[in-house]
């Protein structure tokens, strides 16, 4: 794992290397371009290349740290970040799903690209900048325009979007040509530079967003919307508050540029020559050379629009100058002005020709702060006022400017820090937890097939999480979980296999001890649990009786299946071993080994619980004398009233007895033998218990071969 831990702190320094490497390429083409002035920018090649060959946040950080250099020499570039940033989700999505190895991939790259940074690229420069930043675009651009009549924008913006779709293919070509010379261990080393486990491949991530999908709101979705929220809202604050920041300290500013220039305006105009000024205007002499002192005192006083003296009277103001601007012409000396609502509540203080703070009002003349300062001769009597307008409107038009500028920068950014924080979380969170669970999952789903659960355990421990922290830490006590529960099944396996053969093996000393009785059963119940292992695996081959032959059913009967004549321990020997044909009384004593067998079997059950398997002992002891026409004994049940377990001994009890000698009889030929089974099936016997022993005879003469060397 150290090792591992190292190789991946070697790659990611690597990748950080490349991703540097690729913005120089990004800045050298684009100064290239910009200074040649070129059409196409170039700027791209590696955030293709960075996303194709590194995934999504290398791409994206390839391309705003592109445009953030590139804004030394062109001071737009930063504007154009987010697009560059759209281009390299779009190119690490595309590497993703498709393989650029086609000639059809590569075109549709191309035009989806151009079309998408082409047509945002066009809005940007035409909403923000005001026309083509390139101006061979531009004197082509207008020169169509006047010659086929189309608007300019959809003009430039369809210019924009072929240009940006061969820079963009041209891009994606040059970048393949050099990831064709790049060692594929190096590719894999990039690609797989920052992951804190066993490298996903894109199939596997697939899948696990896939299985994620399920969950009705999935960690990813949760952490994705979470950071979607907190990103967006510290970028609407911090971008707000200087916005609001920039908008009071730029109007406290044209305020008191207001403020001074309405001082300065009121030393200039002489207080004893106003009433003349209203007048006569240019006639008093001095009037062009005060109104030059105004135009220069407006010049020089950033923001002023209007500049203006004006007397202050009971029905109105009277004009004294009033400086012409671009917009607006200038009112007349003399010419009277109605009082507007804002200044109302200023009027005591101007008819007494005192000082007043700076009015913000919005009337015909626009959304303006006027700045009045009162004209007043030595003895401190006032002639006049001067007064001092800001255009505010033209501050909330820059201001809508510089929103979208600020909007534009922050959105480049925040794309990055986005990325930065989904990829941070994939990798640290999201993937090594989604594949524990998947491991989980599939240990769960083992069961108890202790090879299943041996693989299951290797594959959790080949995830090889070290992120290190808590994830890292749950990561191995998971695995040291799997690991021992695993372990421990497999002792308990141990324990029950050693078990399992001991019952055996006290079961077959019990049956030898039956047998050992019976002075000519010869290896009767070997042969029989043969028998019942071949009808047993038949039934289950031919989907007979499917519910009930499980495969612990299958492990119990022919496990038990020595147990089935137990019950002889109870019949004396003169009986059991008698050379001759047993009297009716003999015959009667004889069948009462099944009850005896039965009663045996209840009383291991009720001493040794849950052994399971001695119930169908119990009930092949008991039944495997019943017919199943119902004439058996020692109840008398038919048909699959039977035990199943019963039913299949009985076939088998019966062929061994017919095909084996015994002192009061020779052994049948096996074809007799086989035709008196034959001919009970449906009698005496199930009849698909007998179809499946004959078409098993190849077995059964096997082991009729191996306890019979006359066969």
């Amino acid at each position: 794992m150290e090792k591992y831990m190292h190789r991946s702190n070697r790659s990611s320094k690597f990748r950080a290397l490349l991703v540097m490497i690729a913005t120089a390429v990004n800045v050298l083409l684009s100064y290239i371009s910009y200074r040649t002035g070129l059409p196409v920018y170039l700027d791209t090649i590696g955030t293709i290349g960075m996303a194709a060959a590194g995934g999504l946040f290398p791409g994206i950080m390839t391309a705003i740290a592109t445009n953030a250099v590139c804004s030394l020499f062109n001071g737009d570039a930063v504007y154009f970040g987010i697009v560059n940033g759209i281009i390299a989700i779009y190119a690490a999505w595309f590497a993703r799903k498709n393989s650029f190895n086609k000639i059809g991939n590569i075109v549709v790259f191309s035009i989806i690209a151009g079309l998408i940074s082409g047509g945002l690229s066009a809005g940007i420069q035409w909403g923000l900048l005001g026309g083509p930043q390139s101006e061979f675009i531009q004197s082509f651009v207008e020169s169509e325009a006047e010659s086929t009549g189309i608007p300019e924008f959809p003009l430039f913006g369809s210019v924009n979007i072929l240009l940006n779709i061969i820079d963009k293919g041209f891009s994606l070509i040059l970048t393949l040509i050099i990831l064709h010379f790049v060692p594929s261990d190096l590719l894999k080393d990039i690609r797989n530079g920052g992951w804190r486990q066993k490298p996903l491949t894109a199939e596997e991530m697939k899948a696990m967003d896939s299985s994620s999908g399920f969950s009705r709101f999935s960690l990813k979705r949760r952490l994705t919307l979470m950071f979607l929220m907190v990103a967006f809202s510290i970028a609407v604050i911090v971008g707000w508050a200087g916005i609001r920041l920039y908008f009071r300290n730029a109007k406290q500013e044209k305020t008191e540029n207001a403020v001074n220039a309405a001082k300065f305006a009121a030393e200039v105009v002489e207080p004893l020559k106003v009433n003349d000024y209203i007048s006569y205007g240019e006639k008093v002499p001095g009037y062009q050379e005060t109104k030059k002192m105004l135009n220069n005192i407006r010049t020089n006083a950033a923001g002023v629009e209007y500049l203006y003296v004006v007397q202050i009277r009971e029905d109105g103001c009277y004009v004294a100058f009033d400086l012409d601007t671009e917009d607006t012409p200038a009112y007349s000396n003399g010419d009277k002005i109605e009082f507007e609502e804002a200044f109302k509540p200023y009027l005591p203080a101007l008819f007494a020709g005192e000082e007043i703070q700076p009015i913000e009002s919005d009337d015909i003349t626009g959304w303006v702060v006027t700045a009045y300062y009162p004209i007043k001769d030595k003895e401190g009597n006032c002639y006049a006022y001067a007064g001092a307008d800001v255009s505010l409107s033209y501050m909330a038009d820059y201001m809508g400017e510089f929103t979208l500028r600020v909007v534009l920068i922050f959105a480049g950014f925040f794309l990055l820090v986005l990325a930065y924080a989904l990829w941070i979380t994939g990798i640290y969170m999201i993937y090594p937890i989604n594949s524990m669970t998947s491991a989980v999952e599939n240990f769960i789903s083992s069961g108890t097939d202790q090879e299943e659960l041996d693989n299951s355990v290797r594959m959790l421990r080949s995830i090889d999480v070290h992120t290190g922290d808590e994830v890292e830490r749950l990561y191995h006590a998971v695995c040291d979980m799997a690991s021992s529960q695993t372990e421990q099944l497999r002792n308990i396996r141990r324990f029950s296999e050693n078990t399992a053969k001991m019952q055996d093996g006290l079961i077959i000393t019990m049956a030898d001890l039956v047998e050992n009785r019976d002075s000519d059963t010869g290896a009767h119940i070997q042969k029989t649990a043969a028998y019942v292992k071949i009808i047993v695996e038949g039934l289950k081959r031919k989907g007979y009786y499917a519910e009930k032959i499980t495969p612990k059913f299958m492990s119990d009967v022919v496990r038990s299946a020595p147990l089935h004549d137990v019950g002889k321990i109870n019949i004396p020997d003169s009986v059991l071993n008698k050379p001759g044909k047993l009297t009716d009384e003999e015959y009667e004593i004889i069948k009462t080994h099944t009850i005896a067998g039965k009663l045996i079997m209840e009383k291991a059950i009720s001493t040794v619980e849950g052994e399971n398997y001695l119930k169908e002992a119990r009930n092949m002891a008991a039944y495997h004398h019943e017919r199943w026409d119902g004439k058996g004994y020692p109840e008398g049940l038919h048909g699959e009233v039977i035990p199943l377990s019963a039913r299949i001994m009985a076939v088998a009890d019966v062929f061994d007895a017919l095909a084996s000698p015994r002192v009061y009889k020779p052994a049948f030929p096996l074809e007799k033998a086989l035709s008196i089974i034959q001919e009970g099936a449906g009698s005496q016997f199930d009849p698909k218990c007998v179809e499946v022993f004959m078409e098993a005879l190849p077995e059964v003469r096997e082991i009729l071969k191996k306890y019979h060397q006359d066969i």
